[in-house]
Formats: structure tokens, C-alpha cells, sequence
């Protein structure tokens, strides 16, 4: 079983400050993320000079300004920001991602030599921007808030047409509202895209709290990622759907957890470590009162007591009728050789 990828997406959380960009990487680093996620883009290459903010967006920003086109534009990453934020995740232990929105994102980050590419849902349909990413050969984690069954399928499609392979290719489910109402998940989903493609399947969560990515590891996801900040009440779009740093480092503790318990070889048998408890715990048939050589066992002179060591309860009925041969007193323990074969 491969090791579970986790993303902590600091996404545009840093409010266009480096400093806080660097906070969000000790964060991340400090909760033991894989990976933590920013955004490259800019504003005039993203959105028209007219494009209307989401509702949460402009809920959360509160500013009476609804054109995502303001917001975006105080939210970039210059060419030196990139270069000093992966420096600084490499000092501190962590893997450096961004998201690109476009063909021209797509090259830049390819050539800061970043590993895989992960795609926003918001691009599933951006047919040049699948090809661009594609051909650059490198793995790929495609979101799919939004989207049909069969929009995954033709972005699928885009993938593997341009050089792609499958086992480069790993599919989120997701839910693109900010918070996702809890009715709305649909975890269901992300095995069905499983079944009907054949990939690595895993969850981009947007919900309020741990449980649902914790329970979609539970189900098969091979990838989590999950908004974090360092305080969920900043103005900002992500900021309230976003996990707070005691909560994401309590995710990954629960995800690595559970990515060990359903680790096993599948055969039911004692593990290792309670093999020690078997003879403590389980019981084994006792004599209830003395008996004397000679004497017939009956089913009231026997009892099942911890610890085991003799007889089995199971054999209950292979030592009723059966002569002892010498003298037990009652409490102990009953071995076949007390008794005559």
C-alpha cells in the first residue's frame, strides 16, 4: 500500500503577504503534510475585468467590491515569491505545489521543476490547459468539483490522447462550496469514478471539520487535500471553509492512523501484539468442586474460568462422561492428562 498523500492547500490564505505565506509553510510542515499547495496565476489571465465574485466569496470578504478580478489581483505570487517560498519549504522539510489556471501557469511551473500538477475543479472543461499539462508527462491530481461523470471522463480522455497514463493519474471527488454542506458530499462518488475509470482515486474536502477526509481514507482515497490557514476569521475568500493549524495537524495524525489500520494482509489471525493476551483472556474448563480418581465427570462438576492453558470450552462435551485419573481439587485447571482417554 502506497503512502497516502496529503495536501494542505494554503492556497490564496496567505492574503498576497510572503510572510504570512511562510507561516502557512510552517504549518503545514509542522502538522507533517506532504505537500503544501499554493496558487499561481495572474488576475488578467484568470477572470474578465467584469466577472462577478461566488456568494461565499463575497460573504467572506466583506469588502462591497463583488468582482473576483480586485480580489484576485491583491492575491498573486510574483516570480520571487515562488522561488523564495519553495526555497524555504525545502528548509523546512516540505514539498512545494501550486495550482496553475492556464497554459501559460502551466509552463511556469513546469519549469520551477515542481513534481505532479494538480488541477483546480474549475478547469476540467479548459480543453488547452489539459493538453498543456499532459504534455508535460508529469503525474497528475485532477479535482472534479462541479463536474458529470462523463466531464471526467472527457477530461480522461484529454489526458491519456496527449501522453498520459493511467497510473499517472489520480482522480478527486470533490465539492466545490465553501463550507460543503455535509448532505452534498456524496463520498459514494469517488468510488464510482474508481469502478468506471480504473484510477487512483482520492478527495478534495470542503467541509467543515475532519471527519469527512479522515472517512474518505477509510473508503480508498489515495490523495486528501484540505484549505488550512492560521486563522479561520481573516478576511478572505478560503479563510472560513478552512482548517485552523491545531485541526489539520489532528487531521493528518487521524489520517495516518487510519492509513494504518486498514494497512493489514486481510487474513483474520491474532497479530502480534495480542498474542500475549490469549491465555489471560480467553478461558478454559475448570473443575467446579474436588473430584477423586475414579470419579465420572459430569456437567456440574465443570466450569469455563480465565485464565486458558487447559481444555478448551469448545471440547465441553468430548469431557463430560470421562473418568479422572487421580484426585483434582476444585478451581483447577482441567489438562487432558487428568483425565482417561
Amino acid at each position: 500500500m502506497k503512502k497516502i498523500i496529503i495536501i494542505a492547500e494554503a492556497g490564496v490564505n496567505h492574503n498576497g503577504e510572503i510572510l504570512i505565506a511562510k507561516k502557512l509553510i510552517d504549518v503545514a510542515s509542522h502538522a507533517k503534510a506532504d505537500y503544501v499547495k499554493f496558487q499561481s496565476f495572474k488576475a488578467d489571465k484568470l477572470v474578465s475585468p467584469i466577472a462577478k465574485k461566488c456568494d461565499y466569496q463575497s460573504k467572506n470578504i466583506g469588502d462591497n467590491d463583488d468582482l473576483q478580478f480586485n480580489m484576485l489581483k491583491k492575491l498573486e505570487l510574483t516570480d520571487e515569491d515562488h522561488k523564495e517560498l519553495i526555497s524555504y519549504c525545502k528548509k523546512k522539510n516540505i514539498k512545494f505545489l501550486s495550482t496553475a489556471f492556464d497554459t501559460h501557469g502551466v509552463k511556469y511551473l513546469d519549469e520551477l521543476g515542481l513534481d505532479l500538477f494538480k488541477i483546480p475543479s474549475g478547469e476540467i472543461t479548459n480543453f488547452p490547459y489539459l493538453r498543456a499539462i499532459a504534455q508535460t508527462g508529469k503525474p497528475v491530481i485532477l479535482s472534479t468539483g462541479m463536474s458529470t461523470i462523463k466531464e471526467v471522463g472527457d477530461a480522461l480522455h484529454v489526458f491519456k490522447k496527449y501522453g498520459l497514463d493511467s497510473k499517472d493519474i489520480t482522480i478527486l471527488h470533490c465539492n466545490t462550496e465553501y463550507p460543503t454542506p455535509m448532505n452534498d458530499v456524496n463520498l459514494k462518488a469517488m468510488l464510482t469514478i474508481k469502478e468506471k475509470f480504473g484510477v487512483s482515486i482520492g478527495y478534495s474536502d470542503h467541509t467543515l471539520g475532519i471527519e469527512v477526509p479522515i472517512a474518505a481514507v477509510a473508503m480508498g482515497a489515495s490523495v486528501i487535500e484540505k484549505h488550512f490557514t492560521l486563522d479561520s476569521t481573516l478576511p478572505g475568500p478560503d479563510h472560513a471553509a478552512s482548517l485552523e493549524p491545531g485541526e489539520l495537524k489532528a487531521m493528518v495524525k487521524s489520517i495516518r492512523n487510519v492509513e494504518a489500520a486498514i494497512s493489514g494482509d486481510g487474513l483474520k489471525k491474532p497479530s502480534e501484539s495480542e498474542m500475549k493476551n490469549i491465555a489471560i483472556v480467553r478461558k478454559s474448563i475448570h473443575i467446579l468442586k474436588s473430584l477423586k480418581a475414579g470419579d465420572i465427570i459430569s456437567e456440574d462438576d465443570i466450569f469455563a474460568l480465565r485464565p486458558a492453558g487447559g481444555i478448551s470450552p469448545m471440547k465441553w462435551n468430548e469431557v463430560i462422561g470421562k473418568s479422572v485419573v487421580k484426585d483434582i481439587e476444585a478451581y483447577d485447571i482441567l489438562n487432558w492428562d487428568n483425565i482417561k482417554s
